[in-house]
């Protein structure tokens, strides 16, 4: 696998910081999760659900991981996990900014002792700046960036999206990040500081949005399923279901209205150009809505699909996982041997492809084994134990 032969330290909890090791651990990476005593990582209590009294939660981003315990408070603790940085390319965090710092593993500390390890930091908004210090969770993200504002329909509340985006986001671009100071590292011999707030990360989403008013002074304003600046784009009520529905450009708009009888539309003057669509929207819906009504989701997909216009069925979130394990995608698989089912990985390699070698560890499973094959006795790892090091 690609990442195989690097040693990841992650000292990261709840999701953003998990789900980046996670993706490191997918493509071959030896990821340490390092985890409190008798305690652990947050998210192994958040639920239910549980699965052998682990959360389901802490087990959507932590495959591919063996779990050290470690007290990083006690003076051993720390000198432990000195050995293991001091081994590592990469570490990882999501602590409150000034909390490594606090423990003796900055950034300049690290840099010093280990100044091949790759140093990667996530959190809420930035290691410097007014709110530097100030607690995130990905809902408080979602609702400061701005997120919370455009999401929802133009006569209800802000709502969040229903995935914990902020947080994903900011994941991915941490593994980002973290190989592109790896292949810096192969010409420098050094690693080097590795920053991603998530808040930052969800304003670079906004691309569009955001140009628009820095552009174009225009605010962005809640659409429910409408696109500011296309149309048709957007969900309308069939037969049975729900039919999404995205033109892109004027040879699918002449295609789309042929393919549900409507052609006359692609000579009206009101819509003659995309342009022309989105200021006259209103009026575009009433002409296109009866004519969905008529027949099943399904009809639509085909007759659609066949036109080459982009549409989807509004799925069920069920029906979309029963029909994955059928899709022969490799997106829902076993992640433990033993019948565990998760979600599969995204990035297809086709030389070396990533592989779910092992499931979501048990607290502390791995503490031993870990520090044994640093040198140390069994004896000295019971002492530890009995002092609450580990």
């Amino acid at each position: 696998m690609p990442l195989t032969d690097l040693r990841v330290v992650d000292l990261t909890r709840i999701l953003a910081g998990p789900f980046a090791t996670m993706m490191l651990g997918d493509m071959g990476a030896e990821v340490l999760k390092i985890e409190r005593p008798g305690v652990g990582d947050d998210a192994r209590g958040w639920g239910p659900p549980f699965v052998d009294g682990i959360s389901t939660y802490f087990l959507s981003v932590n495959r591919n991981k063996r779990s050290v315990t470690l007290d990083l408070k006690s003076e051993t603790g720390q000198e432990l996990l000195w050995e293991l940085v001091e081994s590592a390319d990469v570490l990882v965090s999501n602590f409150r900014v000034g909390v490594m710092e606090s423990l003796g593993f900055g950034y300049e500390e690290v840099a010093q002792r280990a100044p091949k390890c790759v140093y990667a930091v996530i959190n809420g908004y930035g290691a410097s700046g007014p709110r530097a210090t100030k607690p995130a969770f990905d809902i408080a993200i979602q609702a400061e960036s701005g997120l919370m504002d455009l999401t929802g329909f133009s006569d209800g509340r802000p709502t969040k999206v229903g995935i914990s985006i902020a947080d994903e986001i900011a994941g991915m671009y941490v593994v980002q990040g973290i190989l592109l100071a790896l292949l810096e590292r192969q010409r420098t011999d050094r690693g080097q500081l590795v920053e991603v707030a998530l808040h930052d990360a969800m304003l670079s989403m906004f691309t569009f949005q955001a140009q628009r008013y820095l552009s174009a002074g225009e605010r962005p304003q809640r659409m429910g399923n409408r696109h500011p600046s296309i149309a048709p784009y957007e969900t309308f009520e069939a037969a049975d279901g729900t039919v999404v529905v995205a033109v892109g450009n004027e040879t699918q708009w002449r295609r789309f209205c042929e393919a549900i009888d409507r052609a006359h539309l692609v000579e009206h003057p009101d819509f003659l150009t995309n342009a022309d669509r989105v200021a006259n929207r209103e009026q575009l819906e009433s002409e296109l809505s009866p004519a969905f009504q008529k027949h099943p989701v399904s009809y639509w997909e085909e007759r659609l699909g066949d036109a080459g216009v982009p549409c989807g069925r509004v799925r069920v979130f069920k029906e979309v996982l029963d029909n994955e394990r059928q899709a022969d995608r490799g997106m829902i698989v076993n992640i433990g041997g033993d019948g565990l089912m998760g979600l599969g990985i995204p990035v297809k390699l086709s030389a070396s492809p990533g592989k779910i070698r092992s499931r979501p560890p048990k607290l502390g499973e791995h503490t031993e084994a870990v520090f044994r094959a640093l040198g140390h006795t069994q004896e000295e790892v019971a002492a530890w134990r009995a002092a609450g090091v580990i």
